[in-house]
C-alpha cells in the first residue's frame, strides 16, 4: 500500500516556523513542502532536496506588486497541485495557502488547517475563509474554540 501524498504550505516566517514543527510526520507521508522564497529559507531547498518548492514572497503590504504576486502565486499553485495530486493539504496558514486550499478543495483533497498560535483572541483572514470548507480545522488555543465552534482544539505545535 503506498503512502498517502500530503501538501505542506505556509506563507513564510512564524507560519512555516509552526510548519515544521510537522516534520516528524513527513516520514509518514509522501509529503512536498511549499512556502515563499525568502533569504532566511533558502537553505530549505538542501534540507528537503527535491521536496519544497518555492512561490513568490509578497503581502498585503506591498501595496503595488501584491496583487500581480498574489495572482503568479495562484497560477504556480495550481502547477504545484496537478504535479503533487495531494490527497491531503496541511497548512498553519497565510495568505500564500489560501489559493492552494481553495485549488485542493475543487480537485478533491482534505484540507487541514492550523490557525497560528500568534492569534490567540482574533481570526486570521485566511482561517476565516478556510473555516468555511476545511475538513479539519484545529486551533491552537481553547480562547480560540469561541471563534472557530467547529474546530478541534490541538495544542500548541511548538
Amino acid at each position: 500500500m503506498s503512502k498517502k501524498s500530503v501538501l505542506f504550505i505556509s506563507s513564510t516566517g512564524g507560519h512555516l516556523e509552526e510548519l515544521l514543527q510537522l516534520s516528524p510526520m513527513f516520514k509518514k507521508y509522501d509529503y512536498h513542502i511549499v512556502t515563499e522564497k525568502t533569504k532566511s529559507n533558502e537553505y530549505l531547498a538542501n534540507v528537503y532536496s527535491g521536496r519544497i518548492d518555492f512561490l513568490v514572497y509578497g503581502t498585503k503590504f506591498h501595496i503595488f506588486s501584491y496583487p500581480f504576486k498574489l495572482l503568479y502565486n495562484c497560477f504556480k499553485s495550481l502547477f504545484l497541485y496537478l504535479k503533487y495530486a495531494p490527497d491531503y493539504i496541511i497548512t498553519t496558514g497565510t495568505h500564500t495557502a489560501g489559493p492552494m486550499c481553495c485549488i485542493g478543495k475543487i480537485f478533491g483533497s482534505k484540507i487541514v488547517y492550523i490557525e497560528t498560535f500568534a492569534n490567540m483572541v482574533t481570526k486570521t483572514s485566511t482561517g476565516k475563509i478556510i473555516y468555511h470548507f476545511s475538513d479539519k480545522f484545529i486551533v491552537q488555543w481553547k480562547s480560540m474554540k469561541n471563534l472557530y465552534p467547529k474546530s478541534e482544539f490541538g495544542g500548541w505545535i511548538f
